[in-house]
Parts: structure tokens; sequence; C-alpha cells
């Protein structure tokens, strides 16, 4: 293991994560056998008492989580000098089995978290817990595949060695190597561009209806997903080259770099943002929609402003705050 001052921080704060998620997660159990509000007995007294603390454990979990993703990317870039044949994270990822799959696991990770950051808002804002069963439901979703993360990713510091030889990001994600995502590199820009375009215009229009007439929820957080998978392939095939001026350059971690203006942690904030911005909307649903929330939370005020694909979406959550 590397004993650099990040790698340790991510390691032990992974550890630590965990932890406090596990002994959560049984308390989550109870909340979903035993919860009843209607009830006066001390059981539901006490867990109306703790269910705040635990909360506020999670949200902390979650926040750590939503920031270990970019420090495990900003990670795996600054080691890439410790490596011969690395130029970015691309080939520090690649020196063992765990890097990618930590990578991925992470990304689904960041994603669950901030959505439930997103039904945790909302549900302390109402005077019925109306997401309890909910959110913590998704915890026990979570809590997993935290768990897996963190054996993958202490297995990949584990197993780093410096001496060993790795690819470029050239060889990992150019035409010639073989795999999923250098196909996705062959499909052209324009297909991908106007994919990107449409499926964003598509949630907007959605976003819209859901703003003036409360409908299609549902659809606005599925398109929100769509726009997250298609942003992803753009990423790995369209955007790089306009970004390196380079046709054949489709590595989606040197533009994190200085001499790209760090544009890469701005485009990945704004892609993950978006994904949790709408699929949280499509979490708070079954609270009733925006007119429910009038009459629930009073106060709220939406958290899915992160991105310009989401922003109908912001516009539709803070409505009943006004």
């Amino acid at each position: 293991m590397i004993l650099h001052p990040a790698v340790i921080a991510l390691f032990v704060g992974s550890l630590l994560t965990s932890g406090m998620l596990v002994a959560t997660a049984f308390f989550a159990v109870k909340i979903l056998c035993h919860w009843d509000l209607a009830s006066g007995s001390e059981r539901q007294l006490s867990f109306e008492r703790r269910t705040y603390l635990l909360a506020t454990i999670m949200a902390c979990c979650c926040v750590f989580q939503l920031l270990s993703l970019f420090l495990f990317i900003h990670v795996a870039d600054s080691l890439s000098t410790l490596f011969p044949g690395a130029m970015c994270a691309a080939g520090t990822l690649n020196l063992n089995r765990f890097g990618y799959p930590t990578l991925i696991l992470k990304t689904a990770t960041f994603l669950l978290a901030g959505v439930w950051l997103i039904l945790n808002h909302a549900d302390n804002r109402g005077y019925d817990y109306p997401l309890i069963r909910i959110k913590y439901s998704l915890l026990l979703m979570i809590a997993p595949l935290l768990l897996i993360e963190t054996g993958l990713q202490g297995g990949y510091f584990l197993s780093l060695q410096p001496r060993v030889i790795t690819s470029c990001c050239g060889s990992l994600f150019g035409g010639e190597a073989g795999g999923m995502v250098p196909t996705l590199t062959t499909l052209g820009d324009a297909p991908v561009l106007a994919a990107l375009g449409g499926v964003i215009t598509l949630t907007l229009i959605c976003g819209g209806i859901y703003l003036w007439q409360g409908r299609l929820g549902y659809l606005f957080a599925a398109l929100s997903a769509a726009t997250f998978a298609v942003g992803v392939v753009g990423l790995l095939s369209a955007i790089p080259v306009y970004i390196y001026a380079l046709p054949t350059h489709h590595c989606p971690f040197c533009m994190l770099h200085r001499e790209y203006g760090h544009v890469g942690y701005l485009l990945y904030a704004t892609l993950l943002g978006g994904g949790v911005a709408g699929v949280g909307m499509g979490g708070l649903q079954p609270s009733g929609g925006w007119r429910a929330w009038h009459r629930r939370f009073p106060r709220f005020s939406a958290v899915w402003s992160f991105s310009p694909w989401s922003a109908t979406g912001c516009s539709a959550g803070s409505r009943p705050g006004r």
C-alpha cells in the first residue's frame, strides 16, 4: 500500500463510514418492521427520538461518499507519476483488477447517497415523516454496496506496486483496444451529441409539464436517468475530442489536468449532480407530488440545481415553498 495522505484518508474514511452505516442499517430494519406513527407506545417514541440522530449520522456518511468519489479520482490521477506507462488516472486504475470496479461502485453509491440526502432533507420537513420507510429502504440498499466498495477499494490500494508497468490512456480508450468502452468511442460525435441534445430537451419539456401541472414526475426522473446514461457515453466518445482538439483522444481523465483548466471536474459534477437531482425527483413522488408538498413541506427548498437539464426540476421542487 502506498502511504499517500489522500490514500490513507480514503481508506480510513471508508472503513469508518462502512461501520457507521452497518450500525444504522440494524436500526433501519427495526423502523421498517415496527414504525407506526399512530402509536403512542414507548418503542415508537424511542424510534422518533433516535431517527434524528441516526439520520444525521447517515447524512454525514452520504456527504463523505459524495466527496470520496472525486477524491478517489484525484488520487488515482495524482499517483500516475509513480507508475511507468501511466499518464493519468486511466493507467493507474488499470494497475490491478480492483481499480475500475471500485470506480463504478463509487459512482453508483454517489448517486444513491445523493438521492438519500434529498429524501432525508424532505422527510425531516414533513410533520408525518412521509418518506421514512422509503429512505430507510434505500439505506438497506446502500449498505451492502458500500461494504463491497470498501473491500474493492482496500484491495486496489493494497495491491498497488510502483514497479508495475501499466497502459496509457491512448491504448485503453483507443479504437484498437477491446471491450465495451473503446467500442463507444467509435459511435461518432454527431449521433452521440444529437442523442444527448434530444434527451436533454425531452427532460426539460417533461420538467416544465411537472412544474405547471404536477404530472409526469416519474417520467422526469426516468428521463434524467437516461440523460445521465447518455452523458456518460458522451464523456467517453464525443465530448473529449473537442476538449483535447484531437479526434483520436477519448480519455475521460486527462481533462482533469491543469492544461485543460480542470474542466473534467466541472463536467463530472454537472453530470452526477443532474442525475442525483432528477432521480431524487422520482424518489419524492410517493409523498404525493408538489401539491402534497405544499401541505407537508411548507419551507421545502429543492436541492437539485446542479445541472442545466435539471433546472426545471429545481423550479418544480421549490414551487411549494414559495
